[in-house]
């Protein structure tokens, strides 16, 4: 029974190490654009830990997933890439839904401050290239239940 109990704890150890990069709980956000309307999968972080995180340590960003930061009320903020290894795109959030500002292509591990350019409610990470691609721009709209709510 002894040895069981061991097992099951290494497999259910191994099973955590070896889990999905992204979480359960994912979101679908939409971007209007003048190109049209896109809808990206996102997991959401609303806590200080999961917002220091961010998307560090990632190998990899699939197109049309992305990382939103809910900051709960509008502030300016600052990101860094500092142990990111993928290249992003930012878009900078007002609590209106509509996009300040976008830090496009940044630079993987460079500790560089990329500032929101004013206050904003929400920065939403996507792959870099994905703003330029489907021509979002500021001023564009996102829709998601954190700007529905609001």
């Amino acid at each position: 029974m002894r040895a069981l109990r061991w097992t099951a704890f290494i497999l259910f150890g191994l099973l955590i190490a070896a889990g999905p990069t992204w979480a359960a709980g994912l979101q679908t956000l939409e971007i209007a654009s003048k190109t049209g309307v896109h809808l990206f999968s996102v997991e959401v972080v609303d806590n200080d830990a999961d917002r220091a995180k961010g998307l560090m340590f990632r190998k990899e960003l699939p197109e049309g997933k992305g990382m939103l930061f809910d900051f709960k009320r509008e502030q300016d903020v600052s990101f860094w890439m500092e142990n990111t290894y993928i290249p992003l795109d930012m878009l900078f959030i007002r609590a209106d839904g509509r996009i300040l500002r976008i830090a496009e292509n940044t630079e993987p591990l460079s500790t560089r401050m990329i500032p929101s350019g004013g206050p904003v409610l929400a920065v939403l990470e996507v792959i870099a290239g994905t703003a330029h691609k489907l021509g979002i721009a500021p001023g564009d709209r996102v829709a998601s239940p954190l700007f529905k709510a609001r």
